[in-house]
C-alpha cells in the first residue's frame, strides 16, 4: 500500500530530526538557530508541536549545508543522512515574476516532454483557468495578471503537443467550492463561475488523452500539491515557490503516491467533463 504524503507527516519528522541534530552538536536553540541564520523565537516555532509549518527553502538549505545532511533526510523523505554531489544542486527555487517561458518551470516542463507528468494542483489547474478568473485570482495574491495568463497559454499549448503525456488529480470538494463561490472564491460572481466550469469541461474533453483530469474525495486521501516531471525531478509547491527535489528515489516515491491518488479517484478521465457541468453554480 503506498504511503501518503501528509504536511504534518513532514513537519513532524522534520522536528523529529531538527531536535536529534540539537542534540549532536550540544548547542542550546540561541546558538543553533545563529549557525542556521534563523532567530530564536522561529526555531522555537518550528520546534513547536502544535504547529505543522515548514521553514523556508533558504533555511532548509542552511541547515543541511551547516549539519552536512541530506535535504531528503532531513524532510524524512529519506533514511539515508548522506549529502551527493553539491548539496544546493538538491534543490531548486521556482518564481514566476517575470514570463513564464524563462522560468525553470518552463524548462523543467519542456525537458519532461514526451515523459509522464503527474500534477496535483493547489486549486484550479492553471492551464484550466479563464482570464477572469486568473484575474481574480492574481489580483487577490498581488502577483502578475500578465504572467499567469502566459503560463496558462504556454500550458496549454504544451498539452497540444502529441507527445505530451500529463495526468492531473485533485480532490472533487476544490470544484465544488469553485462553483458555489466558497473559500479563495468568495466574491466571484455566479457568471464567471459558470462561465469557467462551461471552459474547463471544454478543455478537458479537447485535450483528452494527452491530458487527464482526476477526482479524488479529500475526505479519504490527502496531497499537497506537487508536480513530478517525468524520472527527472519533483516540484512540491510551497506558496510563492516551488521546494524542487532531484533525488531519484524521491521522484519515484511522489510518482507512486501520485499513483495511489489515480486509484482512489472517483471520477475518472473519461468522467470529469461530466462532472464539471453537473455542478450546481450558487
Amino acid at each position: 500500500m503506498d504511503r501518503m504524503i501528509d504536511k504534518r507527516d513532514l513537519s513532524g519528522t522534520f522536528r523529529e530530526r531538527m531536535k536529534l541534530l540539537m542534540q549532536r552538536t550540544g548547542l542550546n536553540q540561541s546558538a543553533f538557530a545563529g549557525a542556521v541564520g534563523i532567530d530564536r523565537s522561529a526555531l522555537s516555532q518550528l520546534l513547536s508541536g502544535g504547529s505543522t509549518r515548514l521553514p523556508r527553502a533558504e533555511t532548509l538549505l542552511n541547515i543541511a549545508a551547516e549539519h552536512q545532511v541530506s535535504l531528503d533526510w532531513l524532510l524524512g523523505l529519506s533514511q539515508d543522512e548522506g549529502i551527493t554531489g553539491e548539496l544546493r544542486q538538491s534543490l531548486e527555487i521556482a518564481e514566476a515574476e517575470a514570463g513564464f517561458g524563462s522560468t525553470m518551470l518552463a524548462k523543467w516542463h519542456a525537458e519532461a516532454a514526451g515523459t509522464k507528468i503527474r500534477y496535483v494542483p493547489s486549486g484550479i489547474p492553471d492551464l484550466l483557468r479563464t482570464e477572469a478568473v486568473i484575474d481574480f485570482e492574481a489580483d487577490a495574491a498581488h502577483i502578475s495578471r500578465d504572467a499567469q495568463r502566459e503560463e496558462a497559454r504556454y500550458r496549454v499549448d504544451y498539452n497540444r503537443r502529441p507527445e505530451t503525456d500529463m495526468e492531473v488529480c485533485m480532490p472533487r470538494q476544490t470544484l465544488e467550492l469553485f462553483a458555489l463561490g466558497k473559500g479563495r472564491w468568495d466574491g466571484l460572481p455566479a457568471a464567471v463561475r459558470a462561465a469557467q466550469l462551461a471552459h474547463m469541461a471544454e478543455l478537458v474533453e479537447d485535450l483528452y488523452p494527452t491530458f487527464r483530469l482526476f477526482l479524488f474525495d479529500w475526505r479519504q486521501r490527502f496531497s499537497a500539491p506537487y508536480t513530478v516531471f517525468g524520472p527527472y525531478r519533483a516540484a512540491v509547491y510551497m506558496g510563492g515557490m516551488y521546494l524542487v527535489l532531484n533525488a531519484r528515489q524521491t521522484v519515484t516515491t511522489l510518482a507512486r503516491h501520485f499513483d495511489g491518488l489515480i486509484r482512489a479517484a472517483e471520477i475518472n478521465a473519461h468522467e470529469s467533463a461530466g462532472f464539471i457541468r453537473g455542478l450546481r453554480v450558487e
